[in-house]
């Protein structure tokens, strides 16, 4: 049987050796930081959210994402708009668009070198047990917008289900059940649909 401590200092090592190498790609490909980076990947996912809810998902604050967006602005990736209310709403420009699928691309080829290494089994058990880990890291961040900031969303459900989308549906359900458990059992009034 295997240590927990060896493997958990192996997962380490690989996240951190996955993460250098998809930020190198990711950044360098769009000329942005890795939060700008994933600021494009969201606005493409979700055009038109306001700043606020664009530094929730990048995990800024608003200070921060504010000159974020700046700078993306000066670059011509992304521009604000009028949103709801005082809201200001962010969208990413054609140039962002294209940035965002280039730094995804980028992103990508580094993350598939690595794993061309595994055979098609091992790739489907490894897949499987990323998606075990994602779910439960879900548990502990509990925002999936965060937890997918860089994510390519395509190529996660391509002929799959988003592990992190689906945690996140489980727990809205297991909520929506327990805020309906006081008006009675059996799907009453305020159960989930």
């Amino acid at each position: 049987m295997h240590d927990v401590d060896r493997t958990a200092n192996l997962l380490g090592a690989t996240a951190l050796a996955v993460t250098d190498m998809a930020l190198a790609g990711a950044t360098g490909a769009a000329g942005v930081s890795a939060s700008g980076a994933a600021a494009l990947v969201v606005l493409s996912a979700a055009p038109g959210i306001s700043v606020t809810e664009l530094g929730r998902r990048v995990g800024l604050s608003q200070p921060a994402t504010a000159r974020m967006v700046d700078a993306l602005e000066r670059r011509g990736l992304v521009e604000r708009r009028p949103g709801v209310g005082r809201l200001v709403a962010v969208a990413p420009t054609a140039a962002g668009e294209q940035a965002a699928r280039g730094l995804l691309a980028a992103r990508g080829r580094p993350l598939a070198d690595v794993v061309s290494v595994l055979d098609t089994d091992e790739r489907a058990v490894l897949a499987g047990l990323l998606a075990k880990l994602l779910r439960r890291l879900y548990g502990d961040v509990g925002d999936p917008d965060l937890l997918c900031r860089l994510c390519d969303r395509a190529a996660c459900v391509r002929d799959a289900t988003c592990p992190v989308g689906q945690a996140d549906r489980e727990a809205r359900a297991a909520t929506a059940g327990d805020d309906a458990a006081p008006r009675g059992a059996g799907g009453g009034a305020g159960a989930a649909p």
